[in-house]
Parts: C-alpha cells; structure tokens; sequence
C-alpha cells in the first residue's frame, strides 16, 4: 500500500510539472484529478476534474468521480446531481446507477431511491447487495410484502451472505408468518447475537412455541448484564435490551401459557427487583383473558408496590433537597453574621 501511494506521489508530482507548464489534454486533465483522489486530496481532485468534464472525451468519467467526491466529502446532494448527469448521457450505465440509488437513501429520497433500484436489479438480477439495499428501502417504505417478494429471490445463496437472511427473517417478522422462524433459525446457527435471539423468541412466541420461547427467553436473561440503574449502554444505544424488560415478557408469557402455576408471578417480582418500573405494561396484563383472576389480584399487588416504591422515592428526593437548601441558607446567614 505504501509504494502504490509514493507511485501515486511521483504520478502526482509529474503531472503537476506538466500542469505548470500548460495542461493540453483532456486526458492529462482527468489524469491528474484521479491521481489526487486516489491520495485522498479531493479538493485538488475536484478542481482538475472540473476542468476534464469539460472536455466531451473525458466528461462521463470526470463527472462520475466527481460524484464520487462529493459523497467522501458529505456533499450527498450533489453527488446525486453528478451520478444522474452520467445518466442521462447513459441510462444503462450501472455504475452511476447504483452510485445515484444509494446516494437517494443518503438524501432520504427513498421513493427515488426504489425507482433507481428497479432499474439496477432489471440489469444486474443476481446481485445479493443490491437486492438487500432494495429490500431495505422497501421496508423503510412500509412495503414488507415486496420486500419479501425481492429477498426470496437470493434464498439459495443466503446461507453466505448472513445480512440478508437476518433481513429476511426481520421482514417475515414483521409480516407475522411463520416461516420467520425458520429463518431467524438458521441465522442464529451461525451467528451469535442477543439482539437477534430476543426477536427469534419473540417469533416463537407469536407461533405459540410457547416452551421453545421461553427456553430463548431464558438465554438472553442469561446472556444480559443485571442493571445497576440506568447504563451507559443505555443512554448510547436506544435499541439496547434491558434485562428486566425481558424478564417481564418472559413472565407474560408464563401466566398466559401456564395459568395454574406461579411462575409466572414470581419472574415478575423478579424482574421488579431487577428495576422493571413499567406499571403501564403491568396493567395491559390485567386485560388478557387467558391470565387467572388470582394472577391479576398479584399483578395488581405488585403495580401497588412499584407506585409506593415510586412515591416514597420522591419524597426523600424532596427531603434531601429542602435539606441541602436549608443548609447553603444557613451558611449565607452565618457568612452575614461574620460580616458583621
């Protein structure tokens, strides 16, 4: 890598020499202006660019690396406008078609971007990246149904690309069949991610493999660190799985599969302990019909016990605040009193 880029250097150097003495071609133009990008000195690159796409022999191809800059730069916008010039002197031309499709994600132009991946995977059916790209603008679109229809067309050769079967497996997921669980199946055979273990029981759940998803309910409370409060993983990760909350839809799951036991209510005290506060969840349990009216008297308890918890740790908050306040005033008074 170090001798390609000191070659690239001396091209560099060379080239620049030729430009002091007066740049006749075209060639020599874009020449230059690819020998500064590939040493990521882009604002050089641009500028002899500029002055290539001028020229009709070399105007496609400066135009498209401009492009290119432009979105190593963060300028997605007017990366658009460069891949779409390349597209309109050459509609089929795959490269800017691809380039343009991503950069519309970019720019959140999702409708635009699904136009532009239609034309991509007409040219290139086999490509699995973008067919997953596509599939995740669908999604982001709110179209799981065609989204699965462009995904299903890779099943055969999913097994090595584990990104889009997990896409998959989250689309079937949102689309409640039960195929999901095959596929979130097969992912975690050879992929290890709690994440990703939560949502398969969850899939489980709603197939009612009601033993199954406790069993993976169970490993992913194993798996999770007890919470002391709130977590830095917490405040940086918003999708962050809280093991209390787990423990709390494991126990829902108990007191509506198994009734007659206690289960259920005892992993909710234990989820309790653990820091679950959500008594808003606990009173949605109260209208299942499959959970016993005993099992809602406790769950009633509980709730009571959490709202208690709740009050009495506002009131020493507010007793150790009129404390603290009470003391700076009694410090000002003795300072007053010194003064004089």
């Amino acid at each position: 890598m170090k001798t390609r880029i000191l070659f690239l250097m001396i091209v560099s150097l060379s080239f620049f020499a030729c430009a002091t003495r007066g740049v006749t071609t075209a060639e020599e133009y874009f020449s230059l202006g690819m020998a500064y990008f590939d040493l990521g000195k882009y604002e050089e690159a641009e500028k002899w660019l500029n002055r290539a796409r001028l020229m009709d022999k070399t105007k496609i191809a400066s135009e498209y690396n401009l492009g290119r800059i432009a979105y190593e730069m963060g300028r997605f916008d007017d990366a658009v406008k460069y891949f779409e010039r390349v597209l309109a002197k050459d509609k089929d031309n795959v490269l800017a078609l691809k380039a343009a499709s991503y950069g519309r994600i970019k720019i959140g132009d999702l409708q635009g971007a699904e136009a532009l991946y239609n034309r991509v995977l007409a040219m290139e059916p086999d490509s699995v990246d973008q067919g997953y790209n596509y599939a995740l603008v669908l999604m982001a679109l709110d179209k799981p149904e065609k989204a699965e229809e462009v995904l299903l067309k890779y099943k055969l050769t999913m097994a090595d690309n584990k990104d889009t079967m997990l896409l998959l497996a989250r689309v079937q997921k949102t689309l409640n069949k039960i195929e999901a669980v095959d596929t979130y199946s097969q992912w975690l055979a050879g992929n290890n991610d709690v994440k990703v273990q939560y949502e398969y029981a969850q899939v489980l759940e709603s197939g009612q493999f009601y033993a199954r998803a406790l069993e993976e309910y169970r490993a992913v409370i194993s798996a999770l660190p007890q919470r002391q409060g709130v977590q830095e993983a917490d405040k940086s990760d918003p999708n962050a799985i809280d093991r209390a909350a787990v423990r709390f839809t494991a126990a829902r799951l108990l007191l509506i599969a198994d009734p007659e036991k206690n289960d259920g209510i005892a992993e909710l005290e234990t989820a309790v302990t653990e820091g679950f506060t959500g008594t808003e969840k606990l009173t949605t349990l109260l209208d299942e019909p499959g959970i016993s009216a005993a099992h809602k008297d406790e769950i009633r308890r509980i709730i009571e016990g959490i709202e208690k918890a709740e009050i009495e740790k506002e009131a020493a908050l507010k007793e150790t605040e009129e404390k603290a306040a009470a003391e700076t005033e009694n410090d000002g008074s003795a300072e007053s009193d010194t003064a004089f």
